[in-house]
């Protein structure tokens, strides 16, 4: 785990934060396998609309459904979770 300090800064550009929230939900295939079974993509449709702002939005929708994998992943990129929920709201 990174220390704060080693953190690379976080983006304030919400289809950027929601990207690196997105590789971080891939990071566990528990959690990657539930987000497609949840918003009912594929890994192939996933990979091809990853920079879709409403593929975006609804994985970042998928965080703010199971509060702790927000606070982690907020933690994980160092971001407070009102920040994920903001770049959700944007995407929407």
């Amino acid at each position: 785990m990174l220390r704060d300090y080693e953190k690379p800064p976080a983006d304030t550009n919400p289809q950027v934060l929601a990207l690196q929230a997105l590789a971080w939900m891939l990071g566990d295939p528990a959690r990657a396998q539930r987000l497609l079974d949840v918003t009912g993509l594929d890994p192939a449709d996933l990979r091809a609309r990853a920079g879709d702002p409403a593929v975006l939005g609804a994985a970042l929708a998928f965080l703010q459904a199971h509060q702790p994998d927000l606070v982690a992943c907020a933690e994980s990129l160092g971001v407070a979770p009102e920040r994920l929920v903001a770049a959700q709201e944007a995407l929407a």
